[in-house]
């Protein structure tokens, strides 16, 4: 182990994305991650897919894969005297313990807020629902898209207003998980003062609401009503994807000098009527796209994105999933990780985004842990929670 988080023992009751993403950076920082999962199925995503690899009788969710590094596996009955009783030493001797569950449920178990600190006074909970712990649907249950939908996010995303889209990836989850973890380590840092621990919460409905960026404030200070622009931003132009001979290309002018560079370096005039301010292009942004199409059009990829570069130029390609993991800057930023599963032996996984000072690795440990077959610990965290109780 190593790492900023090393000292800090992490329940995990969580499942699905959210709860176990926090759980996750907080066990790339170096953290003791002990995830507590049902007795014969496990967290949910072990049943999500396709794909899943391995053994026929018993293959693994990728899906599972992908929220779960860093992490221990014990199974536990929470409605037996059994369970209950090892989740009692666990929360004693935790610095924090995270879960998703409906609001209520943790209570009807046993473990509300109350009984949590009555057995550690020092214990950080984190609690992350759908729409909010209270209000008038603070009990809803809580789905990534369906969060997107009602917190607005679809609004904003898709080729125009009456297109509304998902983003492709469960962001609603994931962003609650990264606020989840940051709520964390604030009230840990917070502790160091106090001595005591305190009740995290956050959820799906506050994350991306939280996203809405200049959005949010387009709204409620301006009284504008953001809408699905497709693949161009909203206040800049040109900003957005175009085309060229053989495929597309991103570019983004966030200044007048960028612009100027642009449109000479293509024989365009910056200061054409509705061309001279970002204001103007964004009044005549239909045409300016255009106008780029245009002159992008006999250029091939290859060529058009080092000629942007030579002019300065913001830009990019649009790289599929697989592209992106075989890149040499992806890898070279330790995005890779390479791991040994107990069941598929060595394999691939993405890495946590953070790397601290100088290290070549990322995140705060040098060696990262598979993600854990189901009840792969249950001995092993059993004999330590009787070690410390002899201790």
């Amino acid at each position: 182990m190593s790492g900023p988080l090393e000292d800090i023992v992490v329940v995990d009751l969580s499942r699905a994305l959210a709860g176990p993403h926090a759980a996750m950076m907080l066990g790339d920082m170096g953290a003791r991650v002990i995830k507590v999962e049902t007795p014969g199925a496990g967290d949910d995503t072990r049943g999500w897919g396709p794909p899943f690899v391995g053994p026929e009788d018993d293959p693994i969710s990728t899906y599972y894969l992908s929220a779960n590094r860093n992490k221990e596996s014990i199974t536990l009955d929470l409605k037996s005297d059994d369970g209950r009783d090892v989740l009692t030493r666990l929360v004693r001797r935790a610095d924090v313990l995270i879960e998703n569950f409906r609001p209520g449920v943790m209570d009807r178990l046993g473990f509300g807020n109350d009984a949590l600190h009555d057995l550690n006074p020092r214990l950080v909970v984190l609690s992350i629902s759908g729409f909010g712990h209270d209000g008038p649907q603070g009990g809803r249950a809580g789905y990534d898209q369906i969060a997107q939908g009602e917190a607005g996010l679809m609004s904003l995303t898709g080729s125009a207003p009456d297109d509304p889209q998902r983003v492709g990836v469960p962001i609603g989850d994931l962003l609650a998980g990264m606020y989840g973890a940051f709520g964390i380590v604030s009230a840990l840092h917070e502790r160091t003062t106090t001595g005591r621990g305190q009740v995290v919460r956050t959820s799906l409905l506050a994350a991306v609401v939280a996203s809405h960026a200049m959005h949010g404030t387009a709204y409620t200070v301006a009284g504008q009503v953001g809408r699905a622009q497709g693949n161009h931003h909203p206040s800049i132009t040109p900003y957005g994807l175009f085309h060229c001979a053989d495929g597309d290309v991103q570019v983004a002018c966030g200044s007048e000098a960028l612009w100027v560079k642009l449109a000479e370096g293509f024989g365009i005039d910056p200061a054409a009527p509705g061309m001279a301010t970002n204001r103007e292009r964004m009044a005549h942004r239909d045409d300016v796209i255009a106008t780029l199409n245009e002159a992008f059009s006999t250029w091939r990829l290859d060529d058009l994105l080092p000629r942007l570069a030579e002019l300065g130029v913001p830009s990019g390609e649009v790289r599929t999933i697989d592209r992106v993991y075989d890149w040499d800057q992806t890898r070279s930023q330790g995005l890779v990780l390479d791991i040994d599963h107990p069941v598929l032996g060595s394999i691939e996984i993405p890495g946590p985004p953070i790397r601290l000072g100088d290290n070549a690795f990322a995140g705060g440990r040098e060696e990262h842990l598979a993600p854990p077959a189901l009840g792969q610990h249950n001995d092993s965290i059993r004999a330590w929670l009787a070690e410390e109780d002899t201790e």
